[in-house]
């Protein structure tokens, strides 16, 4: 009875471990993904559905809570347009003075 309790302990770390491998092998690709594409990596980012409506949104690699991950793009909810929507993150360097002002004053809900 005391070595199977013994096995168990020791295979607890490895099975962590294991479960950290497969988060950081699903998260890292994205993150690398938009720092070569020169986007942040993750917090309030601009994004654009596609009817072009512009909006701020909080974007967590390998994790969503109000939306739907596709790979690069995500199925969620257009807080201008008032429709569901792919998205996908935006530079803030190739936008407008006025398209930044309006993506800025455009955010959706706040529930990471």
């Amino acid at each position: 009875m005391g070595v199977k309790i013994g096995a168990r302990r020791r295979s607890r770390p490895r099975s962590r471990r294991r479960q950290l491998v497969k988060i950081a092998v699903g998260v890292l690709p994205e993150v690398a993904m938009l720092k070569m594409r020169g986007y942040p990596p993750a917090g309030n980012v601009v994004v654009r559905c596609r009817q072009g409506h512009l909006f701020t949104t909080i974007w967590i690699p390998g994790a969503s809570v109000k939306a739907a991950r596709l790979g690069w793009w995500r199925f969620q909810r257009c807080p201008v347009g008032r429709h569901w929507s792919l998205v996908t993150p935006v530079k803030r360097s190739v936008l407008t003075e006025e398209e930044l002002r309006s993506a800025d004053e455009n955010r959706d809900i706040r529930i990471p």
